[in-house]
């Protein structure tokens, strides 16, 4: 199901925008996806920190794309109001022309959710039954999972980063999963380790995990200290239950 977003270059539409992100991590889904690229790209420059949602958002994908890109098809998402080059819905038909695309777009308008429209009160009734719901039955949330971009420092320009990698994946536990990384240049020769991980909320503490392990021994032998760049929730998005504003 498409996600229409209005003018996210107008303060009225970063308004909205931020709004919607106060319990998403990404435009649409539980992981980064080509929605993400198209509104991060319909951004002509990076938002204010006035809006601490989108920019939290934005600064994840920016760091997403330096590090290891984005792979997620995504749901498809149409930018109204910018330039027409980010009024393509993402993801497109592989087969499909710009000019085929957008009948198949017309065809499909009663399926797109107005990101920015008025919540209905079949939804807002819709919405309160879920809660009511969820309070009633006692049950534990299933555990969540956040996303985090680590830099980790050697001791100097002889600390071999090979190693220092090595050493850092060889931290392992219930619910850490290390992803890519890459090396960054910190300056007189010295290089920094910049590294994702995703990690399951209830078992792994990064805090815990840098003083207990990546700054304790064997691995200091290469690390210096460990900075948390950026740390952000994964929220899980089911289409049935997208509301409208």
């Amino acid at each position: 199901m498409a996600v229409t977003c209005f003018d996210v270059n107008s303060q009225s539409g970063l308004k909205k925008l931020d709004e919607y992100l106060l319990t998403r991590s990404y435009i649409t889904g539980y992981q980064a996806s080509k929605d993400d690229i198209t509104v991060h790209a319909a951004l002509s420059k990076a938002p204010s920190s006035e809006y601490v949602n989108v920019s939290r958002w934005y600064n994840h994908i920016e760091a997403l794309l330096r590090i290891s890109g984005v792979s997620g098809e995504g749901c498809g998402v149409t930018i109204e109001g910018s330039a027409p080059a980010y009024a393509v819905a993402t993801p497109p038909a592989a087969d499909s022309k710009a000019s085929s695309y957008a009948s198949a777009a017309d065809d499909d308008d009663d399926d797109d959710v107005d990101l920015f429209g008025e919540e209905t009160e079949e939804e807002k009734k819709a919405a309160e039954e879920r809660a009511a719901a969820v309070k009633a039955s006692g049950k534990k949330k299933e555990s969540g999972k956040s996303s985090v971009l680590m830099d980790v420092k050697p001791w100097d320009d002889e600390t071999d980063m090979k190693k220092l990698e090595e050493a850092v994946r060889s931290v392992q536990m219930e619910g850490l999963f290390w992803g890519a990384s890459k090396l960054v240049p910190v300056g007189y020769g010295i290089k920094k380790l910049q590294i994702m991980l995703t990690i399951v909320d209830d078992l792994v503490s990064v805090d815990n995990m840098i003083e207990d392990y990546l700054t304790a021994e064997p691995v200091n032998e290469y690390v210096q200290s460990c900075d948390i760049v950026a740390f952000n929730k994964i929220c899980k998005f089911h289409r049935h239950a997208v509301s409208c504003f």
